[in-house]
């Protein structure tokens, strides 16, 4: 069964959220609020909390994951970003936008486009979410908490414990969340390709 945290989503507890990342860091799977909907995250590169989450949300072995960062400093290492990039990324984060970019060797494979080498980055504008990046020191591999049969993601984590608490190692309430998804943006080439219209204003990429 799901350890349950009542963070504060403007003041996040530091005792609870190093609690989180001590989750995280054992191999553990958590569902978090983001600046849209909750998604699902773990260590980065971990398999085995990687194929828990597929089993979660269903997934095929195609699906492209999250790397969700902190700030710009770690996107440079995990993505190939020149400086007319660099600046485009700069005026648009944080926020609800996830960017298709060119990964680097830093990537684990099981990360990676099978065909493309390219990695989705996003970072969100939310403080729970930076807390956590912050105090593990790296990405919170990620994808968007949508259930098999819905549509949307999932904005409640009292009804996320009710689906999830015995497939999860933390649930972690940082009160309702957005519905919308992130806007995709694959800024691999310019101009920049809009792959998915979501809660991100994507009319300056257009």
């Amino acid at each position: 069964m799901s350890q349950f945290f009542q963070i504060h989503p403007d003041n996040p507890q530091e005792r609870l959220i190093r609690q989180a990342v001590e989750i995280i860091r054992k191999g553990g799977v958590i569902a978090y609020p983001t600046d849209s909907g909750y998604a699902l995250g773990c260590h980065l590169g971990d398999k085995k909390a990687v194929e828990r989450i597929k089993r979660i949300r269903q997934l095929d072995q195609k699906h492209n994951f999250t790397l969700v960062c902190g700030d710009l400093s770690d996107i440079s290492t995990y993505a190939k970003v020149d400086n007319t990039l660099y600046r485009l990324l700069k005026s648009h984060t944080p926020g609800p936008y996830t960017f298709i970019l060119s990964a680097t060797t830093e990537v684990p494979r099981l990360l990676l486009h099978p065909k493309r080498r390219s990695i989705g980055v996003r970072i969100p504008e939310h403080a729970i979410t930076l807390a956590l990046l912050e105090h593990l020191g790296e990405p919170i591999m990620s994808t968007t908490l949508i259930l098999p049969d819905d549509e949307h993601p999932q904005t409640d984590p009292y009804e996320i414990r009710d689906h999830l608490e015995h497939a999860l190692d933390l649930i972690i309430d940082g009160g309702a969340c957005s519905m919308e998804v992130t806007s995709v943006v694959d800024v691999r080439e310019m101009p920049p390709e809009i792959i998915r219209v979501g809660k991100g204003d994507v009319s300056v990429f257009e």
